[in-house]
């Protein structure tokens, strides 16, 4: 799919990570709009996926780990088609929703696994990625997690299998945003040298801007190129990014817009 349109679905599917925490009165829409580049490239040009068949054997896995962030998730598989009729009014993290406030496997049609113990993500799809080339399956596993999850410990015990055992199957985006749910990541651990961790581990790693729809495209031919290595795209984002009030303020990190913020989302995010 042309770049050009890419933008305009991620644009779409940030008003309706907005307007889902909106209507649901809570939710993390910070976290969420940080990745919506990656999300729609995924979605609509790099994954082999079937909506009609979403237990398809043969397609590619997606991981969330920072499970959170579902709204945009949610967003994009409404989108790609994955659910009939088309769902006008997701009622997040109500009860007896399919749209939790953390994506759920059992519960939503296209989750491919459930999340939101950060940290376990990688390891997951380390197991995935593992079980394709036990099985001679060529499909590749996706993964997004956020910087702040990396301080959890199965994240590296994932990270040094996937090398040991050479997934070169398993494709790991970090949102490099900055932030966690407290301060800044740096204020946290020290130092945001994420790049530099994976490289230790033997890792493939790319850095890139993760708002950029061709530097996200390239990143992925360039990781799917490289063989016996599984691969990482650090991507720089911007928490809150698309809205002019949430970009680089850690309090949207979860809330819920005002009625007059929200109208400001619909200006700026092409809403109705």
């Amino acid at each position: 799919m042309e770049n050009e349109k890419l933008q305009q679905i991620a644009k779409k599917l940030r008003f309706e990570a907005v307007r889902m925490v909106y209507e649901g009165k809570d939710g993390h829409p910070g976290p969420a709009l940080s990745i919506a580049d990656i999300v729609a490239t995924l979605y609509f040009d790099v994954m082999n996926i079937d909506p009609k068949n979403p237990e398809w054997e043969d397609r590619d896995r997606f991981i969330l780990s920072k499970g959170h962030s579902c709204p945009i998730y949610y967003a994009a598989l409404n989108e790609r088609g994955y659910f009939e009729p088309k769902v006008e009014h997701f009622n997040l993290r109500q009860l007896g929703s399919m749209f939790q406030g953390h994506p759920s496997m059992h519960a939503t049609p296209g989750v491919d696994m459930t999340s939101g113990s950060l940290g376990n993500g990688i390891a997951i799809g380390a197991g995935m990625a593992f079980a394709a080339k036990a099985l001679k399956k060529d499909y590749y596993t996706y993964v997004i997690c956020g910087d702040g999850e990396l301080q959890e410990g199965v994240c590296w015990e994932g990270i040094n299998t996937a090398r040991g055992r050479n997934l070169d199957n398993l494709i790991v985006f970090v949102d490099r945003n900055g932030w966690q749910s407290y301060k800044s990541v740096e204020f946290t651990v020290g130092q945001n040298n994420v790049a530099d961790r994976f490289r230790a581990f033997g890792w493939h790693v790319q850095e890139i801007d993760g708002h950029n729809i061709a530097a996200i495209k390239d990143a992925v031919a360039a990781a799917k190129a490289e063989k016996n290595l599984p691969s990482c795209i650090v991507c720089d984002c911007v928490k809150g990014k698309g809205l002019s009030f949430m970009e680089h303020n850690n309090a949207w990190h979860k809330g819920v817009p005002t009625d007059e913020q929200f109208a400001i989302a619909e200006k700026e995010l092409g809403g109705k």
